[in-house]
């Protein structure tokens, strides 16, 4: 019965009988002699092949062998490997022409050219270099980017100078791993209707001017990540002018602890100099460049007064204390004149001014004793009042009562700092808010290992400074900003 149900006819499998039954006679040729593997092998190569048979193959065929090129291997007893004596390389195994054909179904690829029996010498693998100290010249006798190789056939190192590169990042120094985690783990608050007031984790900038590389950043501390509270630093980078008679100032500013504006506070203060330094920027590049360090102190010493001047205007405004909207501020001046090296410090507040030079970290923070000097009427620079107590006019410097409507007089307030100093080539200033100075002075361990990354003759760049600014030592938590400059 078929598949379809119908009962069979008795003649539908004769197609069947006629192609396979074994009386049926062959309609082709004459039947072949014995037909092996080897044959058929051979059939295929030539048939595949590219018209130039090789020696052997062609006299068991019967036709004229060709010339052996010059690059062909002496022939090989039958069913021998041309493979160099000894044992086999990893991966390889030992097959005869008969093996590769018997472990196909189809016709075989054309043999390529055989295999020299004499290995090529291979050189010996280069010894791993010596650890290098940083700064240490590495002992070279080739240049270039590459390794040259002697006759010998050893390797011989390039000329190169251990740099910042050479050193691997860490995460943290000290005696243990800090109380908090290494990144952020909470948001600030934000408020929907005031969402300028948001602070970013993080701000990295950083430029080149003249003789000098400059690198800045700005980030949260692991207690107030860990808080969620913003970032208390401000930092502010800007140029003024163009060409070599531009002035770069970089203003730090860090508000008062644990005050709900301190964010605001460090902002308006970086936003208040960065305008008055602006505005006076041709003044103060020209005083720079003549080295006029008198005039450079008293003109910073009035702009920086009067810009806090603002803050506690401001406090007054939100009817608010002045300590509660208070901020300490640190600043640096650049020009970009390629001809002159000073570096102009100010300002008020805690923080570090270090200088990097031969590898060795020097503390540049003026004492509050050679900061603070004489000051003047109204900004702190020439005596306001006279030894007697008697208080001096502005103009005229003409003894005074004092009035009895004038308010009780303010708090001491923060020495006012200054310093100009010719630059070397070479040298690294950092300037830096008190959250980074305190754990330099503190931990001998995150001094030596920032002075090893920072003392190669190439500036890091804008992620390694990050990466460097942010080595955490346990018990200190606050937030970091700092700006560091390269001399060329």
């Amino acid at each position: 019965m078929s598949q379809q149900g119908g009962r069979p006819t008795g003649h539908e499998d004769d197609w069947w009988r006629q192609l396979y039954d074994d009386s049926t006679e062959d309609t082709g040729p004459a039947a072949a002699p014995a037909d092996s593997l080897d044959d058929r092998f051979a059939s295929a190569a030539g048939t595949l092949g590219d018209g130039e048979t090789a020696p052997e193959d062609a006299a068991e065929r019967g036709a004229p062998p060709r010339p052996r090129a010059s690059w062909e291997s002496p022939p090989t007893a039958e069913g021998a490997v041309p493979f160099p004596p000894g044992p086999m390389p990893p991966g390889f195994e030992q097959r005869t022409p008969r093996d590769r054909t018997s472990s196909t179904t189809g016709p075989a690829a054309p043999a390529g050219p055989p295999v020299p029996t004499t290995p090529p010498a291979v050189p010996p693998a280069p010894t791993a270099a010596p650890a290098v100290p940083v700064g240490a010249p590495v002992p070279e006798t080739g240049s270039g980017d590459g390794a040259l190789t002697a006759a010998e056939g050893a390797v011989v190192p390039r000329v190169r100078t251990a740099t910042h590169l050479d050193l691997p990042t860490v995460g943290h120094v000290g005696s243990g791993p800090p109380t908090y985690d290494a990144e952020p783990t909470t948001l600030p608050p934000a408020d929907p209707d005031d969402l300028d007031d948001l602070v970013a984790d993080t701000v990295l900038d950083g430029a080149r001017y003249g003789v000098c590389t400059l690198r800045a950043v700005s980030a949260r501390g692991d207690s107030a990540r860990f808080r969620g509270e913003p970032r208390r630093d401000a930092l502010l980078t800007a140029r003024f002018g163009h060409g070599e008679t531009a002035l770069v100032l970089v203003a730090m500013a860090t508000g008062a602890r644990a005050t709900p504006g301190a964010h605001r506070a460090a902002a308006e203060a970086c936003q208040w100099i960065g305008r008055a330094v602006g505005l006076s920027h041709a003044r103060l590049a020209a005083d720079i460049r003549a080295g006029r360090r008198g005039d450079l102190k008293s003109g910073l010493h009035r702009l920086t007064d009067r810009s806090l001047g603002k803050l506690r205007a401001s406090a007054a405004e939100q009817g608010i204390e002045p300590d509660e909207y208070a901020a300490g501020l640190r600043c640096l001046l650049l020009p970009a004149d390629p001809g002159c090296r000073t570096r102009v410090f100010f300002g008020v507040g805690a923080g570090g001014l270090f200088r990097l030079r031969d590898g060795e970290w020097q503390d540049i923070e003026p004492r509050v004793t050679d900061a603070s000097g004489a000051p003047v009427v109204g900004f702190g620079s020439l005596p306001a009042e006279t030894p007697e107590g008697d208080r001096l006019t502005m103009d005229l410097g003409i003894p005074t009562p004092p009035s009895p409507y004038e308010p009780a007089p303010e708090p001491p307030r923060e020495p006012f700092r200054f310093r100009a100093s010719v630059a070397r080539p070479g040298d690294t200033l950092l300037v830096c808010t008190g959250g980074l100075a305190e754990p330099l002075r503190g931990e001998p361990e995150l001094s030596g290992y920032l002075g090893g990354r920072w003392s190669g003759p190439v500036p890091p760049g804008l992620a390694a400074f990050l990466a460097d600014t942010l080595v955490r030592v346990k018990g200190y938590a606050d937030d970091r900003t700092a700006a560091a400059v390269w001399e060329a």
